[in-house]
């Protein structure tokens, strides 16, 4: 072939195949030098016709291993051991159960909220939350006390609501009087020892001792007679109601020494009860007994059981104050507060003998 030839001749363009990447050329790089010696047999006919990709292989390699690895002595257990104070729980499959298992080892009772913390770990809050909602438990008291703290604050903008407040209840008190400066003490009094209570006043007279009874007899078959007055004239009050009577009087404990005392009587003959309570004795000038006794007819019916003028009205009108307040000019202290400390000595002493009653029963 001559040159004219091989200059006449156009090359043919080259192609992508054969072009390639430009970093084709570019030799791979060594292999990095290993240091473990490991025996590689070399690969089969078949191995080497069929190479496995080395994912797969990457992916073989632990299960073959796991299935290579001996079985390990030791297992992994949720229970908790015995060091830490709880049982420990051993689990079985349902077939294991039923074959295990025979009626007679069986429980026969569901375990109660008491015993439930012992079998399962975790459930002390079930019988701290028990517990709490039983009586007397730390979430009544917070109930309670938010009950009284709303309770004091209505009572406080309006003291009339203490009365709606504080009425109901399994308590029904029937006063002998309608005077309030008698029935307020008592109410208030037997609320507070019962935490609710209905006291209601029904007006009753007695006529066989003196307006003004000078001993305690005298003014002991005053309360009663009052007591069974209102009995005989208001059927719907029974023997199962109890009853409280005011009586004052006056006694010379001493040699030209007088005291104005009152006694309550509260009597329920359903359950037998009759108790007497003495309030506070208030101070009486000898001229006011002198005077009340220079008033009194000789021909009084009741002269044996004291005066028909009262020592109230007659200090009341030296102190020039209404007739319930010469307790409170004379001493201080009003009539109202001496019947309430009486009231409430009552209600306690009643309330511990309906205790005592009930548990007889």
């Amino acid at each position: 072939m001559n040159i004219s030839e091989k200059k006449g001749k156009i090359p043919p363009a080259p192609t992508l195949a054969a072009t390639g990447n430009l970093l084709s050329s570019v030799a791979p790089p060594s292999e990095l030098p290993n240091f473990i010696t490991t025996s590689v047999s070399p690969p089969t006919q078949n191995e080497a016709q069929n190479p496995v990709p080395s994912q797969i292989k990457k992916q073989e390699e632990p299960s073959n291993a796991i299935e290579m690895s001996p079985p390990s002595p030791e297992r992994f257990s949720p229970a908790i051991p015995l060091s830490k104070g709880e049982p420990t729980v051993s689990i079985r499959s349902p077939v294991e159960s039923e074959t295990t298992q025979s009626p007679e080892s069986l429980p026969e009772s569901v375990p109660d909220l008491d015993t439930i913390g012992d079998i399962m770990p975790g459930s002390g809050l079930i019988t701290w939350v028990k517990g709490a909602m039983s009586s007397g438990g730390i979430l009544q008291k917070v109930a309670e006390k938010a009950k009284n703290s709303v309770d004091s604050m209505i009572t406080t903008l309006d003291p009339q609501m203490k009365e709606y407040l504080r009425s109901g209840g399994d308590m029904y008190i029937v006063v002998a009087s309608d005077k309030e400066v008698k029935i307020s003490p008592v109410r208030e009094a037997f609320q507070t020892v019962f935490g609710k209570a209905t006291v209601v006043g029904e007006p009753s007279q007695s006529d066989v001792t003196a307006a003004q009874p000078v001993s305690y007899a005298s003014a002991y078959a005053s309360a009663k007679q009052r007591i069974a007055h209102l009995r005989s004239v208001n059927a719907l009050i029974n023997n199962n109601i109890p009853i409280v009577a005011i009586e004052s009087f006056i006694v010379e404990v001493m040699p030209d020494r007088w005291y104005d005392i009152a006694l309550l009587v509260l009597s329920q003959p359903s359950l037998g009860i009759e108790l007497q309570v003495q309030s506070q004795g208030t101070p009486v000038p000898s001229p006011a007994v002198l005077a009340a006794r220079d008033a009194t007819p000789k021909d009084y019916v009741h002269a044996q059981t004291g005066y028909n003028t009262t020592v109230g009205s007659i200090m009341a009108t030296n102190l020039q104050v209404p007739h319930t307040h010469w307790q409170e000019a004379s001493t201080g202290v009003s009539r109202r507060e001496l019947l309430l400390l009486a009231s409430r000595s009552l209600a306690g002493s009643f309330k511990k003998i309906l205790a005592v009653s009930a548990a007889e029963t």
